[in-house]
């Protein structure tokens, strides 16, 4: 049912073992906020969620930002998994599965929506204006730590907004660095702008 996912809870043997310890991984995600096992997590599970959401139809780009975005709710909700209802990569599949159906249900209802919203727009509260400028206060922290080579990727991306192979030919990098460094810089700034869990 959920492709990849369904291959791998239904193989025995070394899978079985793959499964027990992906399981074991966000166990220690959820107990520890462990980062280096949402590292071994990512690495194993976001190629494999982008392959699988591009079968179902989505464009290469989208399938990675649904990947990437089902990663970080694995990050975040890694305290939900139950290894007794579902397996790991079932889960995290359902997760992405289920990520790209919202985006596409949001798309649906935006598109029937009237082409002109003539309701009148309240204006910003003051302590909303706070906040906005307290966020974009941390975001600027946040990105002082991220290295030069993450820095300028980000830049061009998300600034400039050019194109990852418009990138590549700028700073001269083979396509799949630039993606990567892009994955790991956005990675770097969620885990940093998270709030600690006990303020949540």
């Amino acid at each position: 049912m959920y492709g990849q996912a369904a291959e791998l809870q239904a193989e025995p043997g070394p899978v079985k073992a793959l499964t027990d310890e992906h399981a074991r991984l966000i166990r220690a995600v959820a107990v520890d906020r462990d980062r280096e096992a949402f590292s071994r997590l990512f690495e194993y599970f976001a190629p494999r969620l982008k392959a699988y959401l591009m079968r179902a139809g989505a464009p290469a780009g989208a399938a990675e930002d649904f990947a990437q975005d089902a990663m970080l709710t694995v990050w975040r909700k890694a305290d939900l998994f139950d290894p007794t209802r579902a397996g790991a990569a079932t889960w995290i599949f359902t997760i992405a599965r289920n990520r790209r159906l919202d985006v596409l249900r949001r798309e649906v209802r935006a598109a029937a929506l009237p082409e002109f919203d003539l309701t009148p727009v309240e204006p910003e509260r003051p302590d909303a204006l706070l906040t906005q400028a307290d966020e974009a206060a941390r975001l600027n922290e946040a990105m002082r730590q991220l290295s030069p080579d993450q820095m300028a990727v980000l830049r061009l991306a998300f600034f400039k907004g050019d194109a990852h192979s418009e990138i590549a030919r700028a700073l001269d990098l083979p396509l799949g660095t630039v993606k990567s460094r892009i994955r790991k810089a956005m990675i770097k700034l969620r885990l940093i702008l998270e709030p600690a869990r006990g303020q949540e």
